[in-house]
């Protein structure tokens, strides 16, 4: 199936209500066999689709160069779930609204994509939602540099999906990138992207569908 340019938001929420939402992927799709074999601890993140009147984008971070977990890189607002958190939709609200202040009446929370667990221990549920303009944000500075969207259009385009590899500790990795401008998108934030372009372009099997 092919994708237009133009993303109509009916279609996008038929499509992700009707994704099943509760498989594993992540890193080691592409890179067999190295699965972390650790407690892995969980985390949400927010794919956030923001409904510009010339057309979708999908709003994106970067990270501060000193964080600990993946600095500098490119991500979506989110982190690590607390106890106080009742699900992995609470956990990705209160993460965007701490690290960018995005208000949550902006926010309508479409359902999930697949679990996604990274090479470094976590077990990542993507919420997707839509996000209505107007809005301003208020970055943490201890955690976010940069606040952007990246039209919807050009991550969904195939021919900006590019499977590199590097070595790291001795070792073949592969995985996904999608550089746009001056931002390179890639790793777990682009293995998310390519989980949500599956969705758009995968006809819903009947279980998944019967389940809405």
């Amino acid at each position: 199936m092919s994708l237009t340019k133009n993303f109509e938001r009916d279609w996008i929420t038929q499509r992700i209500a009707k994704a099943n939402g509760f498989a594993e992927r992540g890193d080691h799709d592409l890179n067999p066999g190295f699965r972390p074999n650790i407690p892995l601890r969980p985390a949400a993140v927010l794919v956030g689709l923001v409904d510009r009147v010339d057309g979708m984008t999908v709003l994106l971070t970067r990270r501060t160069d000193h964080l600990e977990h993946h600095p500098g890189q490119v991500s979506f607002p989110g982190g690590h779930v607390e106890d106080s958190d009742e699900d992995a939709v609470a956990t990705a609200l209160r993460e965007t609204k701490e690290e960018i202040g995005l208000p949550h009446h902006h926010i309508n929370v479409l359902g999930r994509l697949d679990t996604y667990v990274t090479r470094t221990g976590f077990e990542v549920v993507p919420v997707v939602a839509l996000i209505q303009p107007p809005f301003e944000l208020t970055l943490d500075p201890h955690e976010v540099a940069e606040a952007f969207e990246v039209p919807l259009a050009f991550l969904m385009d195939p021919q900006n999906h590019q499977r590199h590899k590097r070595m790291f500790e001795g070792v073949t990795r592969r995985f996904y990138a999608m550089p746009y401008k001056d931002y390179y998108i890639w790793g777990a934030t682009a293995g998310i992207i390519i989980d949500l372009y599956q969705v758009f372009t995968t006809e819903p099997t009947m279980d998944a569908a019967s389940a809405t």
